[in-house]
């Protein structure tokens, strides 16, 4: 198995917004070629922001990375994603102004036997 971690720090006022996109347009996408989501969660990072994270779960690397470019050549999902980021004043200003950190980054089990 292949486990990933997706990890965001969000400011406050954006948080219902990202969440709401998460749902509606991600993880469907995500869901439709094979990803499976574990659990995605958050909590209170400082005064103005809040750490968001995901874990996924593959079968391997290679299916990841193949789910992934699944994802990518969804052009229907691509458009989805860069209407979104219009509607909030571009990719550059999101990323500037609301969305300040993104991690995307495979964790390992620590059980001898996988649960």
């Amino acid at each position: 198995m292949f486990y990933r971690r997706k990890f965001y720090i969000v400011k406050n006022d954006f948080v219902e917004n990202f969440n709401a996109h998460f749902n509606k347009t991600n993880l469907p996408t995500q869901q439709k070629y094979g990803s499976r989501l574990l659990g995605r969660w958050m909590k209170n990072h400082d005064n103005d922001t809040v750490e968001i994270f995901a874990i996924w779960e593959y079968d391997s690397y290679e299916d990841y990375l193949e789910i992934e470019d699944k994802v990518r050549s969804d052009m229907a999902h691509v458009e989805r994603v860069k209407d979104w980021y219009e509607m909030n004043g571009g990719k550059k200003h999101v990323l500037k102004e609301y969305i300040l950190q993104v991690k995307n980054e495979s964790i390992q089990s620590t059980l001898e036997n996988d649960v």
